[in-house]
């Protein structure tokens, strides 16, 4: 019972010393400590204050200016989209106002498809590499139309290259076995056959239930066909 008492009585000196040296490096540092504390309040008030007052009223101002450039997109009035009608903003001066907004980044992607579509394939590119998502779709809807860019100014290489990380971006049963695809047939221009067979045999295996998977047996059989396979 003695030997308990000890340890018990020691570990609470110990904690007193504990508390005392706290207290004591509290005294010495008050005024540093006063300083950190407070300069971490202004930092704080400073972020809520400049995401209240500044940065959701951009937000909000950016998802204004974007909307009338949706409409003229959707109408395929593509020119309309890009650069406004006067009035209104196009994506490009929303990417480039609003550049920090949620807004203006998908601005950015949306110049890039239109910028595809009047084939102006270099332009799309370096619009479409600005625009980042956390979306599960769009960010490999980005990479595949880079990867269609590529394709068009005749570098099969880097377009494959675009295609396969289209397909492995948030994997899923629409964008994987599309790009996949078009990863085949660009193999299949470069004359790559065996790499062709083995993106159309993955997504027999990985998207059996695919609108892509229903066809890819003729494509696997085109593909061996120059391989000496049949």
């Amino acid at each position: 019972m003695a030997k308990k008492k000890d340890t018990a009585e020691e570990r609470i000196v110990a904690v007193e010393e504990a508390l005392s040296k706290t207290e004591q490096f509290i005294e010495n540092n008050q005024k540093v400590i006063t300083w950190v504390v407070g300069a971490l309040i202004v930092v704080v008030l400073i972020f809520f204050g400049y995401r209240k007052f500044i940065q959701l009223p951009k937000e909000n101002a950016a998802q204004m200016a974007i909307f009338p450039a949706q409409n003229y997109f959707e109408q395929d009035s593509i020119d309309l989209a890009l650069f406004g009608d006067g009035e209104n903003y196009g994506f490009v001066d929303v990417a480039d106002e609003y550049s920090s907004t949620d807004a203006g980044n998908l601005a950015k992607y949306y110049a890039g498809i239109c910028y595809l579509q009047k084939n102006e394939y270099e332009t799309a590119i370096d619009y479409l590499k600005k625009f980042s998502s956390s979306d599960l779709l769009l960010p490999s809807m980005a990479l595949g139309a880079i990867g269609d860019a590529y394709m068009q100014l005749g570098e099969i290489n880097k377009a494959i290259d675009y295609y396969l990380d289209a397909a492995s971006k948030n994997a899923n049963d629409f964008t994987g076995p599309t790009f996949l695809v078009k990863a085949g047939w660009a193999y299949e221009i470069n004359q790559d056959y065996k790499d062709a067979i083995e993106v159309y045999t993955k997504i027999k295996k990985e998207y059996p239930t695919s609108r892509e998977a229903r066809e890819i047996e003729k494509y696997i059989d085109r593909a061996k066909a120059h391989t000496g396979e049949l």
